[in-house]
């Protein structure tokens, strides 16, 4: 493995690791900012915010997190690593056809708190394609980016074999896979949980325009 991947992966498991020990506020903190990002936004909540739902002083926040966007950028990695992770448990060892399907199901079966990461995730994308001026947030930011990589590279290996198989119509399988993920994510920018429409309603209609997309010429 290079040595640039060796570190990647390092920063991704320190980032991963929400107890750092048994009187840690690390998973405390993402819990509330989760709440407070995704129900108020980003910009919207104070830092002080957080510490308040923890129980803790501001500046206890600092011990976990350089600042509120770096806490951001963790909440990031971390919701597309559950992306990613999700996608290879529900299609590996299955045909292109089933892996289809289940991917997309998979990528609806979420809790609550998922929902507002993912929200929480489309909504501030774009701060993956800047560089930050600060090692750890920019640390944070590469690991992001490379989640995002990796997720489209795992859809676009998916269609590959479906594509191989004559599973699904030969096209452009990286393009595809670029525009089916634009479709699921385009979801969590307005779904809201306990709205008018449930999970399995949503996931049954994309689960249709994804099929349409891949499977028809």
């Amino acid at each position: 493995m290079a040595k640039s991947k060796v570190a990647q992966s390092k920063v991704a498991q320190s980032m991963l690791d929400t107890e750092a020990g048994p009187r840690s506020k690390r998973a405390a903190i993402l819990s509330a900012a989760v709440g407070c990002f995704g129900e108020f936004g980003y910009e919207a909540t104070k830092w002080s915010t957080v510490a308040q739902r923890v129980g803790i002083g501001q500046t206890a926040l600092y011990h976990y997190f350089e600042s509120k966007a770096h806490c951001l950028l963790t909440i990031m990695h971390s919701e597309l690593h559950r992306s990613h992770q999700r996608f290879l448990e529900v299609t590996e060892g299955v045909d292109p056809a089933e892996g289809l399907r289940a991917a997309v199901a998979g990528a609806f079966d979420v809790t609550e708190r998922e929902v507002l990461q993912m929200r929480i995730l489309q909504n501030h994308i774009d701060l993956l394609e800047m560089p930050r001026a600060s090692t750890r947030e920019e640390e944070a930011r590469q690991a992001a980016r490379a989640l995002v990589h990796d997720l489209e590279m795992a859809w676009t290996g998916l269609l590959e074999r479906g594509m191989a198989a004559g599973v699904f119509p030969r096209r452009d399988p990286h393009t595809l896979a670029q525009a089916v993920l634009g479709l699921l994510v385009s979801v969590w920018r307005w779904y809201r949980w306990g709205g008018r429409l449930g999970l399995a309603e949503v996931r049954d209609f994309y689960l249709g325009c994804v099929r349409r997309m891949v499977e028809t010429g």
